[in-house]
């Protein structure tokens, strides 16, 4: 019918998690969903270089813990731990309460449809191809071990009067598969001809072969 469902927005409940995990009254509930937000692009800001593609927030009465995935935990732990206690101490005076920080390490960013995203944006911004950035990105993809990628670029590329869409598919990515482990990533490239949107989709197999994986990843703490 036309309309398009946010892959991770499908399984949300289902089989992947939610992404803040917290109850709240409906008096608070709209503060504390902004102070989420908030926290989200602090990270994303201060931490760019950290690659982090997803954040996850939990809340008790008493505290709020964040969890961080990254590609590269070195930059965000720092030298003997001096970084995320600093990351502690600002999260602390934007959320007013104690802050636990634990960090999950992201084996295989080729994987994560948020990184793929992101670095193609920066090839993008450096001014290089965009078909170029394009086929090379989903390449490294598939030999990383996904069953099918499709990236979408769309805006004025290659600095053309005219905006369009450019698009490649490697594999099957089955959309509408809740068992299918789908994966989704959207970053914006802003270049001196405006901004152009980029959209991946990673289908890296079935929930039920990386079961195990996502219950030690959310049991590893920094």
């Amino acid at each position: 019918m036309g309309q398009k469902v946010h892959p991770i927005g499908f399984r949300i409940g289902i089989t992947e998690p939610w992404r803040s995990r917290w109850y709240a009254g409906k008096k608070d509930f709209g503060a504390l969903l902004v102070e989420d937000q908030r926290i989200r692009r602090f990270i994303k800001k201060e931490y760019h270089s950290a690659a982090v593609p997803r954040i996850d927030i939990e809340r008790t009465r008493e505290r709020v813990t964040v969890i961080i995935h990254t590609a590269r935990p070195g930059l965000l732990i720092g030298r003997r731990g001096a970084q995320v206690d600093k990351l502690n101490d600002e999260l602390g005076k934007l959320c007013n309460k104690p802050v636990a920080i634990r960090t999950v390490e992201i084996s295989k960013p080729e994987l994560s449809a948020q990184l793929v995203a992101e670095s193609m944006a920066e090839q993008l911004m450096r001014r290089a191809s965009f078909r170029r950035a394009l086929k090379k990105s989903a390449q490294l993809t598939m030999q990383a071990g996904a069953l099918g990628v499709k990236m979408t670029v769309a805006g004025r590329l290659g600095g053309a009067e005219i905006a369009r869409t450019e698009k490649i598919a490697m594999g099957s990515v089955p959309l509408n598969t809740l068992s299918a482990w789908v994966d989704y990533g959207f970053a914006q490239a802003r270049t001196p001809q405006g901004v152009i949107g980029i959209k991946t989709w990673v289908h890296r197999g079935k929930f039920t072969d990386f079961q195990d994986d996502q219950q030690q990843q959310r049991g590893t703490a920094s």
